[in-house]
């Protein structure tokens, strides 16, 4: 075992799904073991000074990323920060706040990857890329029912961010080992979260488990729920692993318990009467669904956390 910090990267724009899948695996390898930090306390302008000035929290300038990259540093090597916070709520900030890394740290926020010095903190680096439409169905929910705008208010500060999330974020997939897409199927458009697929690109950069002995990537099962097939991201070749949101548990229960094997310290999680949070979401009206693409999602990221100790 390593005696500093496993951290993992989960990077994407703004309501790609970040908080939701930081929480779920930190709930998978245990909250008792994880230190969760948000790169977005790093603004270096409040909410009314980036307007005053006509600058979105998007663009670099708008980031201390030089601390944010040496306080990725000083956890990697297990040393306490002290980590500014600011409230998405108000749009100010707080109080700095004293972290003392534990076992992993779960770093979330935009702008992650964005510096060479930062990228190689992590140890395992995640992009969230959902499809524009569902991001944006995710940003007006929340920022409506949890921020106080109005949803004319979201659509019009997305349209204003849209040159920086093209430039500064989305190029940050690159940098990824894994980039995650939920999206929903086309058939069934409006089932909501729980029903969601997910799209696993998995890039070379580490070793994953061999899948191909669970999961067939002959092309006559295109119409399975779970698939395993070859392509292209960014130009580069990958594996790609799809698990369809209508999958049942039998079908599912093979795949995640040839992941939790290949890690023994994974093999409880896999027990959803001890684990009853594994691929747990939030449905439209607050109830939790159960949603097995984000259950292999989250114990395929902790698989490559463990792996890393």
């Amino acid at each position: 075992m390593t005696n500093r910090p496993i951290i993992l990267g989960i990077v994407g724009d703004s309501a790609a799904g970040k908080t939701t899948l930081t929480r779920g695996i930190a709930e998978v390898l245990g909250i008792e073991d994880v230190t969760t930090i948000c790169t977005d306390d790093y603004h270096r302008y409040d909410r009314v000074q980036r307007a005053e000035m006509g600058i979105t929290a998007l663009h670099p300038d708008c980031n201390y990323l030089d601390i944010m990259q040496q306080h990725l540093a000083l956890l990697r090597t297990g040393q306490p920060i002290l980590k500014p916070i600011y409230s998405h709520k108000t749009g100010t900030f707080t109080a700095p706040e004293y972290i003392k890394p534990t076992k992993f740290v779960i770093v979330e926020g935009l702008l992650g990857y964005s510096t060479r010095g930062a990228r190689d903190c992590y140890d395992v680096k995640v992009y969230l890329a959902p499809p524009e439409s569902l991001r944006t169905e995710w940003k007006v929910k929340r920022d409506t029912q949890k921020r106080g705008y109005t949803a004319e208010q979201v659509l019009a500060e997305m349209q204003k961010r849209e040159p920086d999330s093209e430039q500064f974020i989305r190029h940050q997939r690159q940098w990824a080992d894994m980039v995650v897409t939920f999206y929903p199927p086309s058939d069934v458009p409006s089932e909501g979260n729980g029903h969601l697929n997910v799209r696993l690109v998995l890039r070379p950069n580490i070793p994953h488990p061999d899948l191909t002995k669970v999961v067939t990537s002959n092309a006559a099962y295109s119409n399975a729920a779970i698939r395993l097939g070859l392509d292209r991201d960014m130009g580069k070749p990958v594996d790609v692993l799809e698990v369809d949101g209508h999958a049942t548990e039998e079908q599912v229960i093979q795949l995640e318990h040839f992941i939790c094997s290949e890690s023994p310290n994974l093999l409880s999680f896999c027990n959803r009467d001890i684990n009853p949070g594994l691929g747990k979401v939030m449905g439209t009206t607050g109830e939790a669904l159960q949603s097995y693409p984000l259950a292999i999602t989250q114990l395929l990221v902790a698989y490559h956390m463990l792996r890393a100790t």
